[in-house]
């Protein structure tokens, strides 16, 4: 079983009537970010045009966490909306408004209103490495093989 980790949001002024991020089901993973754009002026996405949405909501994700703002896959499949950078990364020291790079991959303009869901963000645990130099690197039975060098599946 998990235990939840507590994340604070903060309602910007854009944010005013926005639903908080929320899971839509017991088992889901990510909470869904709706877009915080103009009510009189809705953001349209010619095909193959890129966008930086915004959310009206900041957060105080823990220390040790990070958020992932990751695509919807309804979006995706039906509409041709995708996350740029995905997963996108909210660290835990960011105090500005979270804001979602969509880009439209259809054939289709696709208009993005106020209070559509857009994106979604995962709360997940972050490893900081100890970074070390060194001459040698243990071997494997791959090694320096570059992409695809496993197999053609």
């Amino acid at each position: 079983m998990n235990t939840p980790v507590s994340v604070r949001f903060k309602r910007l002024a854009n944010g005013g009537d926005l639903p908080l991020p929320a899971y839509q089901s017991a088992g889901a993973a990510g909470m869904d970010l709706c877009a915080a754009v103009s009510q009189d002026a809705p953001m349209t996405l010619a095909p193959g045009e890129r966008v930086l949405i915004p959310t009206g909501f900041a957060a105080a994700i823990p220390q040790g966490y990070e958020g992932q703002v990751r695509p919807r896959s309804g979006n995706a499949l039906k509409r041709g909306l995708t996350c740029l950078n995905a997963p996108g990364t909210v660290d835990c020291d960011y105090r500005g408004e979270i804001g979602v790079i969509l880009v439209n991959l259809g054939q289709e303009p696709q208009t993005i209103s106020r209070g559509d869901r857009i994106a979604q963000l995962v709360i997940a645990p972050v490893v900081t490495a100890s970074v070390l130099e060194t001459d040698v690197l243990d071997g494997t039975d791959r090694g320096g093989g570059g992409f695809g060098s496993t197999g053609t599946g």
